[in-house]
Parts: C-alpha cells; structure tokens; sequence
C-alpha cells in the first residue's frame, strides 16, 4: 500500500508541477509582495524603526520569509478549488489510485514552489544588504522549520481549496495569515507595543518562529523558543492534516 501510494505521488506530483513550470508567472506573483515589503520598510520606514540592530534588512528577513509562505498557499486552494470544479477528482476516483496521494500532490507541489519563492527572496534580501554568519546547520535548521510551516499552512490551505464555493473564496483565506506577522515581532520588538497586543503577539506561532529564525542567522543561542516554534508547526500540521482529510473523505465519499 505504501509503494502504490508513493508512486500514485509521484505521478500526480509530475502533472502538477509540470502545469507550474507552464505558469512561472505564479512564483513570480508569489514573491512580487514580499519583496515589495521588503523594499517599503527597509527604504522608506526602516530609518524611523529602532530594533537594537545594525541591519534593519536583517532583522527583517525572517518576517519577510513568513509572509512569501502565507502568500504562496493561497494558490494551493485556488489549484485544488480549480480541480474541484473541472471534475477531475470524480475521474481520479474512479482510477485505481490511494486517494490521498491526490491531496499530496498538491501539497508538495506548493511545497516546491513555495521553497523557489523564498530563495528568490533571499537573494533580493542579499542584495539589500542582508548578511549572516550562519554556517551549514544553522541554514539547515532555518530550512526545515521554513519546509515544516509551509506544510502546516498548506494542509491548513487545501481545506477552503476542498470546501469553497468561489475562486475568491479558496484564496481569500490567507489574508488573516499574511496580516499576522504584522502583529509579532517580525517588523518591530513586541517590547515598543501597547500592552493587550504585546501579550497577543508574544504568544502567537509568528513572533516565536521568526525569533528563532533570526537568532539562527544572527548565530545567537535559541534557547527554548526553537521547541515552541516546532511545537507550533507541529500542531498546526496535525490539526490541519487531520481536519483536509476528513474534508475530503466527505467530498468524494
């Protein structure tokens, strides 16, 4: 069962990425916004932020990097409302296929894209004068806590994909999730904040994993803030795992 399913992957994971490679316009969209908010506060609003740092780019960055997945996931639901829609699922059914390798493909394909989205704003970020030290395992370690939340939030993205009743309606959901690191520390330290909104964003996932993302490059101690990052991810993975599949099970059932 489980090489069926990895092939059955596979194969579906091909045609979706074959149909990216046809839109690159898609990763381009996804990573125009974030560089645009890269380029607005680092050039226009970066002189007037106090964050204790040299490099306003660089404390940046990690928020930067939080914003291109929120971004990128919305083309996931729109994708998979567009298979929805055109029928493909009723024949896939029909095929001797595992059904969740259907899902699967969708998610890594958002996966591979998402990942060309943030090297590309990387490189920009570089350009802007971002540095780090950070030597093979801090980039590894920055690598995966990036791949574990771009699949949280996709899995979180293929459930209005499945349930939506318009174009506008799979999308518009990663608008709250775009808009949250505004409210972390991904912009500015949550210490300058009013008091009720300090206390949301030091208890919310983005100001936990864009700290350790920038301690990592800055090559500071973690502490235990990497373990609530993960534990985060981690969660909000299960949970929006669990709840697409029932969705699912329930569409093509």
């Amino acid at each position: 069962m489980s090489t069926r399913f990895v092939g059955d992957t596979a194969v579906l994971l091909g045609r979706s990425l074959r149909h990216i490679t046809r839109s690159v316009d898609t990763i381009i969209t996804t990573a125009i916004m974030p560089i645009a908010f890269l380029l607005l506060f680092v050039y226009v609003l970066g002189g007037a932020i106090e964050t204790g740092t040299d490099s306003y780019v660089t404390y940046l960055l990690p928020g930067i990097l939080v914003i291109t997945i929120a971004s990128g996931i919305s083309y996931t639901a729109f994708r998979l409302f567009l298979d929805m829609k055109s029928g493909i699922f009723e024949r896939f059914q029909s095929m001797p296929i595992a059904r969740s390798s259907v899902l699967w493909a969708h998610v890594l394909t958002s996966l591979v894209a998402t990942l060309t989205s943030l090297a590309v704003v990387v490189l920009v970020a570089l350009l802007m004068g971002f540095r780090t030290g950070a030597g093979v395992l801090e980039w590894l370690a920055v690598t995966g806590i990036l791949v574990l939340l771009t699949l949280a939030l996709t899995w979180v993205a293929v459930i209005p994909g499945l349930t939506a009743r318009s174009v506008d309606g799979a999308s518009a959901f990663s608008y709250p999730l775009i808009l949250l690191p505004f409210v972390s520390s991904a912009f500015v330290p949550t210490d300058t904040m009013p008091g009720p909104v300090r206390a949301f964003a030091e208890h919310q996932p983005v100001t936990s994993i864009v700290d350790t993302v920038r301690n990592l490059f800055a090559q500071q101690p973690v502490g235990t803030e990497i373990w609530t990052a993960l534990a985060w991810c981690v969660g909000i993975l299960v949970v929006a795992y669990s709840l697409a599949m029932i969705t699912y099970r329930r569409r093509v059932s």
